[in-house]
């Protein structure tokens, strides 16, 4: 899966690597060629006292091992431009994936994971492109060369070769393979201990509210003891495989010095060439070694490459269509035609046989129990969700034929769960529309009974909003974001239980100013408080995923045991009548 995932975004960038590997097989045959230019002016030059030889030599020496410097530094340039540009394609392909994730995939991955494997998988898998766009060519060229050029110098030693490179091997090979299943329970730890992390700072409220402090301490005590102990698995070999590497290397060098100074000693062997020797078998070694290191990051970057695969190969269950159909008019007309919606694994369908219309001009409110499918119902018409039957029809077209801008265009919605980004209130309120102006964004603001809370601020528009909102109320989050949805000005709004935080007298209040801002839209409300829904053209009761009763807040008084159930929950229905 590496390589296929290395081979698919390497491609626009084949002129780099050629170039790579261009550089890198230069700097390796100058490698190769400085030792035995050394033995030359010890054998030729030192031995017989010629200093001309020795300058004339060693000024080519002095040469290749400048051309050697110049061709690593570019081949590493060439290969740092190609990795980064790989790692950048590979994290834009994740996020364009997973910002095409329905909610079902979403839900599937989870968040924390989904963050690891565009972060720090990715990272893993760059980092493995980088050490082999600089290895690849130079470790097996320096290795077989070496080999090559050592024997040249004295094939008596060459067992010498034959025995230090298996046995490097050998105790590579076994402690790259204790790595790799330790590298894959790695990754699985770093997505846990960032889910408990994203969720004791996104729930640190309910946390601290409920005293749960001790326990989530020991939650994350748990998971971060996990990470530590396969950390220290990890360490333990890391630590134990330098000091074997070093071990094999001093053994060998002291076995070619040992060896190679009696063929010297018997004149069998010129000091020059013991010595060029030596070297050809340290660079072997360290060819070896550069091969190892290659081996230990593999198996890692293999598992994050899998991950990383299994994103950008799951497919969206929101299929776009190949053409789309745009409608003759933008008015806002909504039609429901026997839709039904199932959670995949779930028993029964969460939505059954549902059906209406709402038409522009028209308040359509939803209420029923908690868990009825009412956030699911309205989730279906910005293609949150598709249906498993039936379908939604937007200003005559299914909202399946329509293409993304079209539906966002049109249709607003405001989430059960308020959510605000990072920066300024100006920069969410023009979220939707970047080129609203001023005016639009204070006129915004008053229908949404925020504009007296944001001109108590000393800086107003521009005052900070941390992410998630976590600054501000709950009440004035949910003030801003339907503010965000009016800026768009769009011909459908949806409202999810969007005033659930808001007090009595300014839900009334946005009530009103919204009816008159939205006279020629159509407006969706899911709600839970019967206040909120009482002045609704039309009012659908959900109940187990159907609707039981519809009608205006007096028919449904009248007529619904249901409804009648819901008003009597909260306040008496002589009150609301």
């Amino acid at each position: 899966m590496l390589i296929k995932l290395l081979r698919q975004y390497s491609k626009p960038y084949i002129p780099y690597l050629i170039a790579v590997l261009v550089f890198q097989l230069v700097a390796t045959i100058a490698a190769l060629y400085l030792p035995s230019l050394n033995a030359q002016i010890i054998d030729q030059g030192v031995a017989k006292a010629d200093t001309d030889y020795i300058w004339r030599v060693g000024g080519v020496m002095l040469l290749v091992a400048l051309v050697q410097v110049a061709a690593a530094v570019a081949g590493m340039y060439y290969g740092s431009k190609a990795s980064m540009a790989v790692g950048r394609d590979l994290r834009r392909g994740v996020f364009r994936k997973v910002s095409n994730f329905s909610a079902q995939e979403l839900g599937t991955f989870g968040a924390p994971t989904l963050i690891t494997r565009g972060t720090n998988d990715i990272q893993q898998v760059q980092m493995v492109l980088l050490m082999g766009l600089n290895f690849m060519v130079s470790a097996p060229i320096m290795c077989i060369g070496g080999i090559i050029m050592a024997l040249r110098e004295d094939l008596s030693l060459s067992w010498l070769v034959w025995v230090s490179v298996p046995l490097l091997l050998v105790v590579v090979g076994f402690l790259v393979w204790r790595l790799m299943p330790l590298f894959k329970s790695m990754q699985g730890f770093i997505d846990k201990i960032n889910g408990v992390l994203r969720e004791q700072i996104v729930g640190i409220r309910v946390v601290r509210a409920f005293g749960r402090e001790p326990f989530e301490t020991k939650r994350f005590d748990a998971a971060n003891d996990n990470i530590t102990k396969v950390s220290l698995k990890v360490g333990a070999i890391f630590v134990l495989m330098f000091p074997l590497i070093t071990m094999i290397l001093h053994i060998a060098t002291s076995a070619v010095l040992w060896f190679g100074g009696q063929r010297v000693d018997a004149g069998q062997m010129q000091v020059g060439s013991l010595t060029a020797f030596l070297q050809y078998l340290l660079q072997i070694l360290t060819a070896v070694m550069m091969g190892t290191f290659m081996a230990m990051m593999i198996p890692r970057a293999v598992v994050c490459a899998e991950r990383i695969a299994e994103v950008l190969d799951t497919e969206s269950t929101l299929l776009m269509p190949e053409q789309t159909t745009e409608p003759a008019q933008k008015r806002g007309e909504v039609e429901y035609r026997n839709v039904s919606f199932s959670y995949p694994g779930a028993e029964a369908p969460v939505l059954k046989n549902i059906s209406f219309t709402a038409s522009p001009g028209q308040t359509v409110a939803i209420i029923g129990a908690t868990g009825g499918g009412k956030t699911t119902l309205l989730s279906l018409l910005p293609r949150l969700f598709d249906t498993a039957s039936g379908e939604i029809l937007l200003d005559g077209v299914p909202v399946t034929q329509l293409s993304r801008e079209a539906i966002t265009s049109r249709v607003s919605m405001v989430p059960q769960k308020p959510y605000l980004f990072a920066g300024t209130i100006e920069s969410n309120l023009r979220f939707g529309k970047p080129n609203a102006g001023e005016d639009e964004l204070w006129e915004a603001l008053t229908v949404a009974q925020g504009a007296d809370f944001v001109r108590e601020k000393s800086k107003g528009l521009s005052a900070r909003v941390a992410q998630g909102g976590g600054n501000v109320s709950g009440g004035q989050r949910q003030r801003l974001c339907i503010a965000r949805s009016l800026v768009t000005q769009p011909k459908v709004y949806l409202f999810d239980d969007s005033f659930s935080a808001l007090d009595v007298a300014t839900d009334a209040r946005l009530r009103k100013a919204l009816k008159a801002k939205t006279a020629e839209a159509t407006v969706i409300i899911v709600a839970q408080r019967v206040a909120t829904i009482v002045d609704a053209d039309l009012i659908l009761v959900l109940d187990d995923g159907e609707i039981v009763s519809r009608g205006t807040h007096e028919e449904l008084l009248a007529n619904s045991e249901v409804y009648q159930e819901i008003v009597a929950s909260q306040i008496s229905a002589e009150e609301v009548a």
